[in-house]
């Protein structure tokens, strides 16, 4: 019998294999600007965190001489040009099958723009696993937690696991209230989640051994 009855998952970086073209993407914005781009994924991992605003800054982003809405809309024109070269993390695809095979309810949680995220996954060809793909309202990486308190309100406690790459994610399933496992890989380093209290998995491809 599955510990677990629903599946929570954080899309970028831990569904959505979006790292390189997230820090090509900044970097554009970087080089604009004369301030220096980030060359591989180790420094990104250093300086990567949320609120985003604060990590804009932590990369030289000066928001007295431009407000932090126009970096976010430059970086998601700029991210979202790259849409046709997006992909799923290798073993993905078969995580979310198997799941759906042992009959658990998979969703999609997301501080993405609930279009743009629509689109992605559509895009992608998996809209079918996920009963539901609940994004924010904006494109400014704002909080999840209250969508993920709202949804819990309707699930079986006790029940739910969710999944991110990102401290943050374990932040925001501590506030959920459900158990929390992260996927190295994505956006923050396994030695960064290695400070929380959460299970940290190499891969994705791993979930079977622990779900």
């Amino acid at each position: 019998m599955n510990k677990y009855t629903h599946v929570i998952w954080d899309w970028n970086g831990t569904l959505l294999d979006d790292l390189e073209i997230s820090i090509k993407s900044v970097n554009l914005l970087l080089k604009k600007r004369k301030l220096k781009t980030m060359d591989s994924i180790e420094e990104y991992h250093r300086v990567f965190g949320f609120p985003v605003i604060d990590y804009y800054k932590k990369i030289g982003f000066d928001f007295e001489k431009e407000p932090f809405e126009i970096i976010a809309e430059e970086f998601i024109a700029a991210y979202n040009s790259c849409e046709s070269r997006m992909k799923l993390h290798s073993g993905a695809a078969e995580i979310l099958d198997s799941f759906r095979k042992r009959k658990m309810n998979q969703v999609i949680l997301s501080a993405s723009e609930k279009n743009n995220l629509l689109r992605q996954v559509e895009g992608l060809g998996i809209k079918d696993y996920f009963s539901e793909i609940m994004g924010i309202e904006n494109i400014y990486a704002g909080g999840k937690l209250e969508i993920g308190k709202e949804y819990m309100k309707r699930i079986p406690k006790g029940k739910t696991v969710f999944i991110g790459d990102s401290t943050h994610d374990f932040e925001v399933a501590l506030g959920m209230g459900c158990d929390c496992i992260l996927i190295a890989g994505g956006h923050q380093s396994k030695d960064s989640l290695k400070s929380c209290n959460a299970l940290v998995l190499d891969n994705i491809s791993q979930l079977n051994e622990y779900i």
